[in-house]
């Protein structure tokens, strides 16, 4: 067996053989099929095939139509193999077409009463046989194959190398042919090659070539997450392909590979059905968000809407649908629109897979647009009383509840309708039974487009029947739903087991969802649920029981993340659960430990020595002022955290399940980011002639907040000001706000609203905060046209960090920095230089030059970074604002270090111990700067003093001769103790030497 996608080689073969018998084989008579045929055929006549005897090889080639067998039903096995049944082999092997009509032989009695002339005429016409005398054209039918004829034949066809030796006793013209057989291993040195073949033989060979063109796949297996494809041939056999690259989840691929020399190209399809990707979010509509996956998802974590986050939006239900690859996402009624026709985020975490094996937590864009007019979707008839009518996409209660609106066989009705969220009315009225007409207009959606003047056909019938159960479930103690065939108008009362142990009910369409209070919750075991006068649109009613046994959650809650902000000059600290915790646990101090990068627990501004917050936490409040119990508020007292790397602790809480489940112990690293307040760097504006409007560009250094009081997305945030120094608010009613980068707002302004703008020297921000809750400082920024506006170098911020690398800072992110636009003057020694990094950094971009010599700079030297000239600027921020043209001098940033390549780098003697460094060098001397162990024994540092180059450190004893002393210099970054002239803190080292004296 073979697993390799190595390219069969493909030949053609020409034989002269005795007689002058010439034959060419097919491209399909190549190596593949040789190599089975050399295999089997010999070795079954030659050694015995063990395996399938001759007969059955016989009946199983008899089936496929290749062989016939004699008049008396017998394979003739021990008869000799003529040229005739040779030909009708091949052409029946290979597939080739039979020939009537053309009989191109003079041999007598071929004609066409000749059973053989179809299949001579085939072999002939394809090349594979010829006469056996070619200038008489005869054919010899009759005539028979020897054995080393047909080894010639397998010679030439594996091509095997002919030796120049041979020991067999061959026809000469044959012995190299069969020499190359016998040292294959295919015949057998002591045959009779000059004997016929025997039809046992052409079976055989005829058997080993169907066989190897009848190989095929029969299935196949992915393993190993798609790297590994098993596939099982038809033979029996398994052949295992690993592959570069591993499939793609749920696509189909074209897989080669080779099997007995045979070459296989498979269409393979990795089926994944748990989900692996989000594969997008649309809203066709702005009251729906559909977030398709690219497989199955859990029906609980997918079907939980603290899951999904859209700024300033609550979810009412998320539903998960039948193939479990997509949830809709339904807004609040009341709580606004999403917003519309501009890119939006969506954060979608804690949704797990079918399998469990992938828990999404991922950020996906979406643009919600509707541009269809509503539609009735279905009328139904609800008896002679009512009928249901369902739209195609959330209508608003005050046009899907006017009763004006509908209109029956033309006319205006009398009645009631009561409007259930997001797409259902239901009219009262009394109708006749028989096929009735309903119009509709005036409906309209949330984007305000009215329900086109639309008739449909209904049908009213008697109702004298009372709402049944279809489907009673609860996973919870406290919570039951119960679905009816029916809609459902009212229930009077409900409760389970006996009547002290009420539910409140709540009715939409025909789904009744009973709520029970702690005392009054279901057991463990099966309950029976009663409901009184359930009653239809019909007023049929009556009462209904089922009973059910609750299926628990059994799913630990999980912490989503960690998140921080700034409020009135303390950190919040934000713990996000996958779900509801519960009110007993959520507040217990002792649940939470906060512990600082290095793994200690962290004490201070409102934790305990235990690492225990000291204030109670609190769940966080949504903007409906109602507690969001999937996410917990830690507080620190005195002022705000340091900025750092931070890991929390959480254990011991429980969800809201009627039998908690219990967190199992988590740590959860987060980060503090800066607390400054947020800047505003630059605004500008496009003149977008096409559209007749502005587009203004706000940019901070960091990324901004998209809700609560510090939205960045408020219209009413912004002011440009005016020549006269007067502060003008955009139009609320016709500016449009977004985010065009996480730090950067785009208003969208008419400028018929704006007619001054071009006017605006300065742009004022107000209330508005980073992600962090940190607000910005309200100053304004000048304000100019995106033609005007540049990219402008940080003041004081081009520096030498080392002999061949200089940094420098950018106000706002350059996407493009073009190595061209930049030279270096004054260098110690000319080099070429390269752009070897490229961050952003607090809203500036940071850009790193690397020459290509390492001592390009000198210390202290005069080198001097200066720009092309404005016009042939190349580098550019994201909307193409031009870098602005500058010249800096190139500032010491070049940190001081010990020159332990110097001759006497350091030097111990009696009380003293000199150091040499790279350039000259300062002290500000601390004893506990310095590690100082004189043969393994510490030894204080009484002074340290600099000259030049030079630092010498006085110790507290003298040192002998030949004594190890070893000096560490520790903290140095932070202490500043040894620093060269700049200030620039030298690096900590480590050296050591033999005392002298």
């Amino acid at each position: 067996m073979r697993n390799t996608s190595d390219p069969i080689k493909e030949n053609s073969h020409v034989m002269n053989a005795q007689g002058g018998e010439k034959k060419v084989m097919k491209k399909i008579l190549s190596v593949a099929l040789s190599t089975a045929m050399a295999f089997s055929m010999f070795a079954s006549v030659a050694f015995g095939d063990t395996a399938v005897t001759p007969q059955q090889q016989f009946d199983a080639l008899k089936a496929k139509g290749i062989f016939n067998g004699y008049p008396d039903g017998t394979a003739g096995l021990d008869k000799e193999m003529t040229r005739a049944e040779f030909a009708k082999v091949i052409t029946k092997l290979l597939g080739l077409k039979e020939i009537t009509g053309v009989y191109s032989y003079n041999d007598k009695n071929y004609n066409a009463k000749n059973w053989a002339a179809p299949y001579i005429e085939a072999v002939t016409a394809a090349g594979i046989m010829e006469g056996k005398n070619v200038e008489k054209k005869i054919f010899d039918f009759n005539g028979k194959v020897t054995i080393a004829e047909m080894a010639t034949i397998l010679t030439r066809a594996l091509d095997l190398e002919i030796p120049t030796e041979t020991n067999n006793n061959a026809a000469a013209w044959a012995k190299g042919y069969v020499q190359a057989a016998i040292n294959a291993g295919l015949i057998d040195a002591n045959a009779n090659f000059g004997a016929n073949a025997s039809r046992e033989l052409l079976v055989g060979a005829a058997y080993s070539i169907d066989q190897a063109q009848s190989l095929k796949v029969e299935s196949y297996t992915v393993s190993e997450a798609g790297k590994v494809v098993e596939f099982k041939i038809s033979d029996g056999e398994t052949v295992k392909v690993t592959l570069d690259k591993a499939l793609e989840a749920n696509k189909e691929t074209e897989v080669k590979f080779t099997y007995k020399d045979k070459e296989f190209s498979e269409k393979v399809t990795y089926v994944v059905t748990a989900a692996t990707k989000i594969e997008g979010a649309t809203a066709s509509n702005y009251k729906e968000l559909v977030v398709k996956f690219d497989g199955e998802v859990d029906a609980t974590t997918a079907e939980n809407t603290a899951n999904y986050t859209v700024s300033g939006r609550t979810f009412e239900s998320a539903t998960l649908s039948a193939d479990k690859k997509s949830v809709t996402l339904l807004v609040e009624e009341n709580t606004g629109n999403l917003p519309q026709q501009r890119d939006t985020n969506l954060v979608v975490k804690g949704v797990k897979n079918a399998t469990a094996t992938k828990t999404f937590d991922e950020t996906v864009k979406f643009t919600a647009v509707d541009t269809q007019l509503p539609e009735v979707k279905s009328v139904q008839g609800l008896g002679t009383k009512a009928l249901r009518v369902e739209f195609s996409e959330p209508v608003t209660s005050a046009t899907a509840g006017n009763l004006a609106n509908y209109k029956v066989n033309g006319q205006a009705i009398s009645g009631f309708v009561k409007y259930t969220y997001p797409n259902i009315a239901f009219i009262t009225t009394d109708l006749p039974v028989g096929e009735h007409t309903l119009t509709v207009s005036g409906v309209k959606d949330f984007a305000g487009f009215s329900a086109s003047t639309a008739e449909s056909k209904f049908t009213i019938a008697e109702d004298t029947t009372a709402p049944e159960i279809t489907k009673i479930t609860t996973n919870d103690l406290k919570k039951v739903v119960v679905e009816f065939n029916e809609p459902v108008k009212s229930v009077s009362s409900a409760y389970q087991t006996s009547s002290n142990k009420s539910a409140t009910v709540s009715i939409k369409d025909n789904v009744v969802t009973l709520t029970f209070s702690d005392p009054n919750r279901l057991s463990l075991g099966e309950s029976t649920v009663y409901l009184n006068g359930v009653t239809d649109y019909s007023n049929n009613s009556a009462d209904r029981n089922a009973k059910v046994t609750p299926e628990l959650d059994t799913i630990r809650p999980t912490v989503s993340g960690v998140t921080s902000k700034t409020v009135d000059g303390k950190t919040e600290l934000t713990v996000e659960f996958s779900e509801k915790i519960s009110t007993e646990d959520y507040n217990k101090v002792d649940n939470y430990v906060l512990k600082d990068s290095a793994g200690k627990i962290y004490t201070g501004k409102g934790f305990t020595t235990k690492g225990n917050p000291s204030v109670a936490p609190r769940y966080a409040v949504d903007k409906n002022s109602k507690n969001d119990e999937t996410k917990v508020v830690l507080t620190s007292v005195g002022g705000t955290l340091p900025a750092g790397n931070y890991t929390l602790e959480v254990s011991g809480v429980r969800d809201q399940a009627a039998i908690g489940n219990t967190i199992i112990p988590q740590s959860v690293p987060f980060t503090l980011t800066q607390t400054g307040a947020l800047e505003t760097t630059a605004a500008w504006y496009n003149n977008d002639e096409a559209n007749n409007e502005y587009q203004v560009y706000v940019q901070f250094n960091r990324p901004v907040a998209t809700s609560g009081n510090g939205n960045a997305l408020d219209v009413n945030k912004y002011d440009y000001v005016v020549t006269n120094a007067t502060y003008k608010p955009f139009p609320a009613s016709s500016t449009t706000v977004q985010l065009y980068n996480a730090n950067t707002v785009l208003l969208t302004v008419s400028k018929e609203d704006v007619k001054d703008l071009q006017t605006a020297s300065a742009l004022r921000v107000v209330n508005v905060a980073d992600t962090n809750g940190n607000f910005v400082d309200g100053t304004t920024v000048s304000f100019g046209s995106q033609t005007t506006s540049n990219v402008e170098v940080v003041t004081n911020s081009v520096y030498a960090k080392a002999q061949n690398k200089v940094e420098v800072k950018f106000k706002g992110e350059l996407t493009f920095v073009n190595k061209s636009d930049f030279k270096f003057t004054g260098l110690s020694e000319e080099s070429d230089f390269n752009i070897t990094n490229q961050s952003v950094v607090d809203g500036n971009t940071v850009v790193e030059f690397t020459f290509a010599k390492d001592k390009a700079i000198a210390y202290n030297s005069g080198v001097t970074l200066t720009t092309e000239t404005q016009d042939k600027i190349a580098s550019a921020d994201s909307v193409g604002r031009k870098l602005k043209a500058f010249s800096a001098t190139v500032l010491d940033g070049i940190k001081p270090v010990f020159d332990k390549d110097a001759d006497n780098a350091i030097l111990a003697s009696d009380t003293t111990v000199t150091l040499k460094f790279t350039e000259n060098v300062k002290s500000n001397f601390t004893p506990a700067a310095y590690n100082v162990t004189v043969d393994g024994t510490k030894v204080n540092v009484t002074r340290a003093e600099a000259n030049n180059k030079v630092l010498t450190l006085t110790l507290e004893k003298a040192v002998n001769a030949g004594q190890l002393v070893e000096v560490e210099l520790v903290n140095n970054s932070t202490g500043s103790f040894v620093t060269d002239t700049n200030n620039n803190p030298a690096e900590n080292f480590y050296a050591s030497v033999k005392a002298t004296n």
